[in-house]
């Protein structure tokens, strides 16, 4: 049966604060983007779901409790939820939702649509969301589009509070690159950089990255491809680096939570074991994370300090091979910090039962060993 969203103001407000303030990486607004890019040609000729109702829907990345866990017969500790709002323009009815692979999960969106339409496809993209570790637009995109799926740039953009923040970690990234593209005093120099960083955060490829298609020597597709992978790098570590200090943290904290409750040697001894074994893939994961991104340092080094576009050039054409493998380690780091922090706060002692201690602990090793499907 359909799951309602509605009963009673918390799950309304839990809804509401979804809106304003959840990460982009757990939460895709459908419904803000109907309402802000409705008259956009785009967003009606490439929508994300052709069935108009789950093109309002919310799409979030859900670790299941407790009382969840029976609606799956896989044993999984997370899923993609679908939240289809009463009112797209009143977020506080609330919805109905429904979990991607539950039990009887086609017959529930049957329900959900009653029109039908574009149904078999918006199903196929359903089963591609729920095979990502995480709804970061870069990584989604490029998953989606590997699989077919041409769907318009409105929906791929990032949250306002995210936006605001990684402005200002982008414009200090590419100042350096900003005397190769435009030549011309230090005041112009610096509105340039605010007109760069403004358009490589946009949805849309203008003439504003003119100087730097040229610099790149790119056109038309490869160009907009090259810098769609360019935001990817720049976001990705820009998660990075704002999730490092956290990180820290919670290493430390994962071998200080204190566990309540009985338990027997054995358990005690899975608990240590995971973890130690949770602490050293944390650590490892963050070193893949490093090496990768490395790759872009050392070409964008080679465009900024010694003028040779060629190695940058050839990064741009070859990004997109490693969005996945990237994206998808760094969906893993980003719901560890952002779950803990969530669960634990910061400046409380983390406390757990030994019930929620074997949860997490099992929920974070899982998301570290994911694997995207091919």
């Amino acid at each position: 049966s359909l799951r309602g969203s509605s009963a009673g103001t918390r799950s309304a407000r839990s809804l509401m604060a979804l809106q304003k303030s959840a990460s982009t990486s757990r939460v895709l607004n459908l419904s803000s983007v109907e309402v802000e890019h409705r008259d956009n040609p785009t967003h009606q000729s490439k929508p994300f779901f052709h069935n108009r109702a789950l093109n309002t829907a919310l799409i979030i990345k859900h670790r299941l409790r407790s009382d969840e866990t029976y609606l799956f017969g896989d044993g999984r500790q997370g899923s993609t939820k679908i939240i289809v709002p009463f009112s797209i323009h009143d977020l506080s009815l609330g919805g109905q939702s429904v979990f991607v692979e539950q039990d009887g999960w086609v017959k529930i969106i049957e329900e959900l649509c009653p029109d039908r339409k574009g149904l078999v496809r918006d199903l196929e993209v359903l089963s591609l969301l729920d095979q990502l570790p995480s709804l970061d637009p870069f990584l989604l995109r490029e998953h989606l589009k590997r699989h077919g799926h041409d769907i318009a740039a409105c929906y791929f953009a990032i949250t306002e509070a995210d936006f605001e923040r990684m402005q200002a970690y982008v414009g200090s990234q590419i100042a350096k690159l900003i005397s190769l593209a435009y030549k011309g005093s230090d005041d112009v120099a610096m509105a340039s950089t605010s007109r760069l960083v403004e358009a490589l955060l946009s949805t849309q490829v203008d003439d504003r990255l003119d100087p730097l298609r040229m610099t790149l020597m790119l056109d038309g597709e490869a160009f907009r491809e090259g810098v769609f992978c360019w935001k990817g790098f720049l976001y990705y570590k820009w998660v990075l680096s704002n999730s490092t200090r956290d990180l820290q943290e919670i290493l430390e904290e994962i071998r200080t939570l204190a566990i309540t409750g009985p338990r027997d040697m054995e358990m005690n001894r899975y608990l240590d074991a995971a973890r130690k074994r949770l602490q050293s893939s944390i650590v490892a994961q963050r070193k893949d994370i490093l090496v990768a991104l490395q790759v872009y340092d050392d070409a964008f080094q080679d465009l900024t300090a010694n003028g040779n576009p060629k190695a940058f050039r050839e990064f741009l054409l070859r990004a997109p091979e490693m969005f996945l493998s990237l994206g998808e380690k760094i969906g893993g780091i980003s719901h560890i910090v952002s779950f803990w922090r969530y669960r634990f706060p910061k400046g409380r002692p983390p406390i757990a039962t030994i019930d929620d201690a074997v949860s997490i602990l099992q929920d974070f090793e899982a998301s570290l060993s994911v694997r995207v499907a091919g």
